[in-house]
């Protein structure tokens, strides 16, 4: 199963798009900062599965977090900002592993990471629409095969 993870898309309906259309996969998880393009992206793919949690910057009814159960993974989607994950990210993965998932995704910090903490594989994609530091924009790429294994990447697009 592969899934495409942005997150931080702040307006960037073009670059958002291009992912999406240039990237076959199973699902599509935006984490947030990005409602309005989400909402126009899923519209022109209504073939493709899609999955959002709302940012700080979003004003909609969506969640905030939710968990997925995709293959044999439990997986921990949040934005971040309610975790404060800009100080650490102690709270937000005490928060995935007491929801039992192997898996958590967030953005928030326009930063990107992919690595293991504490048995939990943890991604955030950085920014598609605005990046900090010296980084391009970028997503994330999960790979979950049928035994559960689990491979990320980041992508500077």
């Amino acid at each position: 199963m592969k899934i495409i993870v942005v997150a931080d898309t702040h307006k960037d309906f073009e670059i958002y798009n291009e992912v999406v259309e240039k990237n076959p996969a199973d699902y599509y998880i935006h984490l947030g900062d990005g409602v309005n393009e989400f909402a126009d992206v899923a519209k022109l793919h209504p073939d493709k599965a899609f999955v959002f949690v709302k940012g700080e910057c979003d004003f909609c009814t969506a969640s905030s977090k939710q968990l997925l159960k995709l293959g044999k993974c439990r997986i921990f989607c949040a934005h971040g900002h309610e975790q404060d994950v800009t100080s650490g990210l102690d709270i937000i993965v005490e928060e995935a592993k007491t929801a039992d998932c192997n898996i958590l995704l967030y953005g928030h910090t326009h930063v990107y990471r992919a690595e293991k903490i504490d048995g939990i594989y943890v991604m955030n994609p950085g920014s598609l629409g605005s990046p900090r530091g010296k980084n391009a924009p970028s997503y994330g790429v999960l790979e979950i095969n049928e035994d559960g294994q689990v491979n990320m990447k980041i992508v500077a697009y």
